[in-house]
């Protein structure tokens, strides 16, 4: 027998987080590089034309200290816009927290610059003389209100590239509406006789869906609730885990698992749920947790504060 062939690279990026950090890491430094060589350049013909006379290591110097702060910044507004994340539901409440964290990002930008350089041109034998803090700050905030807003949307495509490509799946069961007041006209009577409840009459069961559509790039399929081996709480999104795939679905873990069964996905962790069916073995930590294997090969954690569950 010959062996599987292995994913293309398009299939294996949006699920290993590996291979994702050197992508992002290298996009990041290449960006950052290719402008400092680019602004070296302007800043050098603007001095000249503006008559003034700096060694020629300075302008390299300057852009340098400032892309070695952003690229110490990214993560930080990472983590912001992912906290604060920017799409029409939610940019009139979420903008606000974003203009301020620029102007954050602006001081962090110009402190930490000012550092690398007076550390930069001590080394040199040389003193590093700034203009004042407030007019450069108006000068740098001009161009990184810019920089701060070029960093967010790269973050939204670059999610909503990878959400393309990891698949992107939604209910397709929707629940059935009630009937109209007109059909339950010709419903029987109640008993007379029937003792009355005071609670009236028993609520029919709410639906659960069965099969949920999967977008991934231009194709669409279909995937079974009971497929679903575990669930993971990723920010706005729940990741569906099936045979070795994930798929996103825009919800909290917390009410997507009022959709499904009880009896068969239970909550393990604050951040997974599984399905009791994919479990193979449950492996006890010193630490009063336990780690999941699941019947793909794959773990999961589960906290001691939900173990009790998988005994029902």
């Amino acid at each position: 027998m010959t062996a599987p062939a292995a994913p293309a690279w398009i299939d294996r990026y949006p699920h290993d987080r590996a291979l994702r950090r050197r992508a992002e890491v290298c996009f990041w430094a290449v960006v950052l590089l290719v402008q400092a060589a680019f602004n070296t350049v302007v800043t050098r013909i603007e001095l000249r034309s503006a008559g003034q006379a700096v060694a020629a290591w300075e302008p390299l110097l300057w852009e340098l200290t400032s892309a070695l702060v952003v690229a110490a910044l990214i993560p930080a507004v990472v983590t912001f816009e992912q906290r604060f994340v920017l799409r029409w539901g939610t940019l009139r409440r979420h903008l606000p927290w974003h203009v301020l964290a620029s102007a954050a990002y602006c001081t962090m930008h110009l402190a930490g610059m000012w550092a690398l350089r007076y550390a930069g041109y001590a080394a040199l034998g040389e003193h590093y003389q700034p203009p004042g803090w407030w007019a450069q700050w108006g000068y740098e905030y001009l161009k990184d209100v810019r920089s701060y807003t070029l960093t967010v949307c790269a973050l939204v495509s670059y999610r909503f590239l990878l959400l393309r490509l990891q698949g992107e799946a939604r209910v397709l069961d929707a629940p059935e509406p009630p009937s109209p007041p007109a059909l339950q006209e010709h419903a029987p009577a109640p008993d007379a006789t029937a003792p009355d409840d005071p609670l009236g009459p028993p609520s029919p069961p709410a639906q659960r869906p069965e099969r949920f559509l999967v977008r991934k790039l231009r194709r669409e399929f279909l995937i079974a609730a009971g497929d679903i081996a575990w669930l993971q709480a990723q920010a706005n999104y729940v990741g569906l885990h099936v045979n070795g795939h994930d798929y996103l679905l825009r919800s909290t873990l917390t009410d997507f698992l009022t959709q499904l069964d009880p009896a068969r996905f239970v909550r393990v962790h604050r951040s997974y749920a599984v399905n009791l069916d994919a479990i193979a073995v449950i492996e006890p930590l010193d630490s009063g947790d336990a780690r999941l294997v699941m019947k793909d090969g794959s773990s999961v954690p589960c906290s001691r504060r939900y173990r009790d569950g998988l005994r029902h």
